[in-house]
């Protein structure tokens, strides 16, 4: 079997909040991708260092310099003047510390471990968002692993290994890669968020309506984020079994 990575409750108030809330544009921040030089990082990176100082993370600070580079590079040959932010490139642990919102971008066997480490690095105010899809590849096709396994949600595992759990929101499980690197689409879709604090959702929303396109649509707290997780798995079964190329949602 190959694996790949790729609590509360709301009152109505909440609910009616999300669903009425318009979405503001953020103010310039840094924005840190852990695992950010996979093909999944450039397309975060590069979306969002439109407006944003984006930093790519990796174990060795070296490779993410290098990622950084070349991503700056096809960042400025497509927005040109209009690209007011920034992207370069550390060691995780540099980049934690650095964050105003940092996503983890890593293997679900690794959440344990990189919470570990960064979790001290953190600011208070950080928000840590989990795009982790928990599936392995078997004679049947691709199965979401916590229901297979008995084991936890990714979005869980995130939470339990960090100080804050309000400030982990769930988010980007059915976003095709191709698709998002390529800045020059609009991606007429739709990503379900979860996540047990409203400010913290709403600031994550107004990231994700900043790239063009792209809708959130609230799922609920972070203790069902496994509904949106278990949706990459199914994607990728229906993608390859119907020769269907870049699939994703988008809720009508």
């Amino acid at each position: 079997m190959d694996t790949y990575a790729s609590v509360g409750g709301f009152t109505d108030e909440f609910f009616n909040n999300f669903n009425n809330h318009t979405f503001s544009e953020p103010s310039r921040m840094k924005i840190g991708l852990i695992g950010g030089t996979g093909g999944m990082g450039e397309g975060y990176a590069l979306r969002w260092s439109v407006r944003h100082d984006v930093i790519v993370g990796s174990r060795e600070a070296q490779k993410a310099a290098e990622a950084a580079r070349n991503y700056t590079k096809i960042a400025i040959e497509s927005y040109g003047s209009r690209m007011t932010g920034s992207i370069t490139g550390d060691e995780n642990l540099v980049v934690s510390r650095s964050s105003d919102i940092l996503l983890l971008s890593i293997h679900y066997e690794h959440i344990a471990e990189m919470c570990a480490q960064i979790s001290k690095q953190l600011r208070d105010d950080c928000i840590v968002i989990s795009p982790i899809a928990p599936m392995a590849r078997t004679g049947a096709g691709f199965v979401y692993i916590p229901l297979e396994q008995g084991k936890k949600a990714a979005a869980e595992i995130v939470a339990d290994n960090l100080r804050h759990r309000s400030r982990v929101v769930s988010a980007f499980h059915t976003i095709p890669e191709a698709r998002l690197k390529n800045i020059k689409e609009s991606l007429d879709l739709d990503t379900f968020v979860c996540g047990d604090d409203w400010d913290t959702v709403t600031k994550v929303n107004n990231l994700i309506s900043e790239i063009p396109g792209l809708r959130a649509i609230y799922l609920g707290p972070l203790s069902i984020a496994y509904q949106a997780e278990i949706l990459t798995p199914m994607l990728l079964n229906s993608a390859s079994r119907n020769k269907i190329k870049n699939p994703g949602i988008k809720i009508l």
